[in-house]
């Protein structure tokens, strides 16, 4: 472990060598070279496709049907915050194009199909611009449901909800905001960026999602971490300690440190208006005080941080925090398949996996357990039968994909990372042949962490695929 070094000495212990720094030097721009953008809601069209028409005869949306749907999306817009919603109607394709200018190239697409043939002579000008679409189609609203599968397989970023329960309308927009909302995302590293090769790349990023990744310097922080409020430090410090169901080894001293590193977390956020950090020196920040309460404190905030540097893990969180509002748990796996259980294992989790306006799960302050106890970090205990999904992006352009179920959560643990979860998986000793699904290479690191999320998102996530591009590999 490389407790006092500078970026250069953090590189060259690691092993990692001139390769990498080079690398960085050439690749990643210094966050105060780059100002942060200017942040807008996500815009997306929604296009009601031909005429209502009777109520009581046909194969149609009715004109009751049609109010009841405007007054969902009319809430949804005021519900979601984030989105704003350009509404009209087509019935064919000069009045789809009107309605495409309004919003701008590429903009996501919701469409509702309200008869027989209404999406197929709409439609045209939105798979040509490639506009990433959710039709939305109710029972006996027409045969055009039958459409969208097939454009999919064609390469259109396309997907269909076909149901009567109107919040899928939700699910369409949540799925859709991922792609607007990404397009102006900044991510803060402190290097090096670990994972698989185009996720560590600012440029493949870029091109893939649209979002910017920038460098901070250790001194930096370390400039900003002498200059936190004490007053800040010690309301942080005590609401940990207060909180707590025990404190098992940390010293005050411990909890002030994590304490300090966590308002500075918090503040570099807020200076340099970013939506995401990954830390790959964490082992290196004993001295300074672990950043674990800190990711945890930004995660319960809706902003995703990420251990060792993990990138892959990162836009995992991101993407899902986006679409739903809920922080991730980015841990090390472990299969016992005697119980036919997998596990996750971390030294930090968040408290409100529920999402920010959630209830906190109960804690235990722990030192660190790869480090002889030293530090202060936080033990997380989720419940038993919550069902969970085990997800990470990785290459940019693949999702593995695994549901679960907490069976097991211990009092303390006393191996492995601090916050732990064994859940019950579909066939353990499958997937852990199966661990990366035949498309996973890199380190260590790369191919253990996994993210994990409470809920069944499976299907979520698989539309979501079909929106981004993205191939869905199911690993258990």
């Amino acid at each position: 472990m490389c407790e006092h070094c500078n970026r250069r000495e953090f590189l060259e212990a690691s092993g990692l060598g001139s390769l990498i720094l080079t690398s960085f030097t050439g690749s990643y721009a210094w966050a105060e070279d780059i100002p942060p953008r200017k942040r807008q809601k996500a815009r997306i069209c929604v296009i009601f496709a031909g005429n209502p028409g009777p109520a009581d005869r046909g194969w149609n949306m009715d004109a009751e049907q049609m109010t009841t749907a405007q007054a969902q999306l009319k809430s949804l817009e005021e519900k979601l915050g984030n989105i704003e919603l350009v509404i009209g109607q087509s019935r064919g394709p000069e009045e789809t194009v009107s309605l495409l200018e309004k919003t701008g190239p590429g903009c996501p697409v919701l469409i509702l199909n309200m008869h027989i043939g209404a999406l197929l002579r709409m439609v045209d000008p939105v798979l040509k611009g490639g506009h990433p679409t959710v039709v939305f189609s109710l029972p006996a609203s027409g045969h055009d449901w039958m459409y969208p599968p097939r454009w999919q397989s064609q390469g259109y970023p396309v997907t269909l909800l076909a149901s009567s329960d109107w919040s899928e309308l939700e699910r369409a927009l949540r799925l859709l905001r991922v792609i607007p909302l990404m397009q102006q995302t900044r991510i803060l590293l402190f290097p090096p960026a670990r994972g698989t090769p185009p996720a560590c790349s600012p440029e493949q990023v870029k091109a893939k999602f649209g979002a910017e990744v920038v460098a901070v310097a250790q001194e930096r922080f370390d400039q900003m971490l002498s200059e936190v409020d004490e007053r800040l430090v010690q309301a942080e410090a005590e609401k940990w300690a207060q909180n707590a169901k025990g404190i098992i080894e940390p010293t005050e001293e411990d909890i002030w440190k994590a304490a300090r590193v966590s308002i500075a977390l918090q503040k570099l956020m807020e200076v340099e208006q970013a939506d995401g950090v990954a830390v790959g020196t964490c082992m290196g920040w004993l001295p300074r005080g672990f950043p674990c309460l800190g990711f945890t404190r930004l995660r319960d905030r809706g902003l995703p941080a990420s251990c060792e540097g993990d990138m892959d893990s990162l836009l995992t969180m991101l993407i899902m925090g986006y679409a739903f509002d809920l922080p991730g748990f980015q841990g090390n796996a472990t299969f016992d398949t005697a119980k036919n259980a997998l596990w996750t294992a971390h030294c930090t989790a968040p408290l409100k996996m529920w999402g920010a306006d959630g209830p906190e799960a109960p804690y235990l302050l722990r030192g660190h357990s790869e480090v002889g106890g030293s530090g202060c970090v936080p033990e997380v205990q989720y419940p038993v039968g919550q069902p969970v999904t085990r997800m990470k992006l990785i290459n940019l352009d693949t999702v593995l994909l695994s549901t679960a179920e907490i069976i097991e959560v211990p009092e303390k643990s006393f191996r492995a990372c601090r916050s732990q979860i064994v859940t019950r998986v579909k066939d353990a000793a499958k997937m852990m042949f199966n661990w990366g699904g035949g498309v996973l290479e890199g380190d260590m690191m790369t191919l253990l962490h996994r993210v994990v999320f409470f809920g069944d998102h499976a299907q979520s996530v698989r539309h979501l695929a079909h929106l981004m591009k993205l191939k869905v590999v199911e690993e258990g």
